[in-house]
């Protein structure tokens, strides 16, 4: 069944168009705008996932309102004879009155015959290269595995897979120079990180002695119950009066006998 028209007005229309070198990330600015007076969610397709950043990749434009989507292409070893057939898909649909839980479920029971799309080619430029013999990813031969355009070669651009064909990493000309010096740095911190260490043990060490020294002069200064004073406290001899008044007598007679 064929789409709908597209509602949405697209800027551009037809490609987005990538200019190298694609050392690092190149940006492409997509213009999305609502004519309509209905709401529109709008969702960002490509085939190839893992190559593009999409910002954002989907969403709700207001009656008469306008979005800026920024594709990021990532940073690949480019080669001018290697066709490049990358496409993006822009798909849309009016929001329902009703309340909706999450994009993700609404697209997800969208029937197919409420469904509108629009299809961009991807061009890749170098600055030196003339406009004429830029590659560009569209091509006379459908996608391999898919049959013009078929809706299974465009999947999310928010999916993000591992990169198989990543860019190779080169070492600059002061490379060596750079790697002494973080070879030198590296000995220089495993260095500060032994003395540390060490630092750590004596201080662990010399807690250890101060809290025996504190444990030893508290036992030492607390008073203890010793024989010796025990037998002070216990020395004076409670003797009853009757004995004092007997040795009082003795004595008595005795200093008579001599004073008689």
């Amino acid at each position: 069944m064929a789409s709908k028209d597209q509602a949405l007005i697209l800027e551009p229309s037809g490609e987005l168009r990538f200019k190298g070198p694609f050392t690092e990330v190149v940006t492409a600015y997509l213009k999305l705008t609502n004519p309509t007076d209905k709401r529109i969610c709008f969702k960002v397709k490509t085939t190839a996932p893992k190559r593009y950043c999409v910002r954002p990749n989907s969403g709700i434009l207001d009656a008469k309102g306008s979005s800026s989507v920024a594709v990021m292409l990532q940073p690949f070893d480019y080669d001018p004879n290697e066709k490049n057939r990358h496409k993006f898909m822009v798909q849309s649909m009016f929001a329902p009155d009703d309340v909706f839980e999450t994009q993700e479920l609404l697209w997800k029971d969208a029937p197919p015959e409420s469904l509108m799309d629009t299809k961009l080619k991807c061009v890749f430029e170098l600055p030196d290269t003339p406009s004429q013999q830029s590659m560009v990813s569209e091509s006379n031969k459908p996608l391999e595995g898919a049959a013009h355009y078929s809706e299974n070669s465009f999947e999310d651009s928010s999916v993000k897979r591992p990169d198989t064909q990543s860019p190779k990493k080169t070492t600059p000309s002061g490379g060596n120079d750079d790697i002494r010096k973080l070879q030198h740095d590296l000995r220089k911190a495993q260095a500060e990180v032994t003395s540390l260490k060490t630092e750590n043990s004596q201080l662990k060490d010399e807690g250890v002695r101060l809290r025996k020294v504190a444990m030893t002069d508290t036992v030492m200064s607390t008073p203890t119950s010793s024989p010796s004073s025990n037998t002070a406290l216990a020395s004076p001899t409670a003797f009853p009066p009757v004995v004092y008044i007997v040795i009082a007598a003795v004595i008595g007679l005795i200093i008579g006998k001599f004073i008689l």
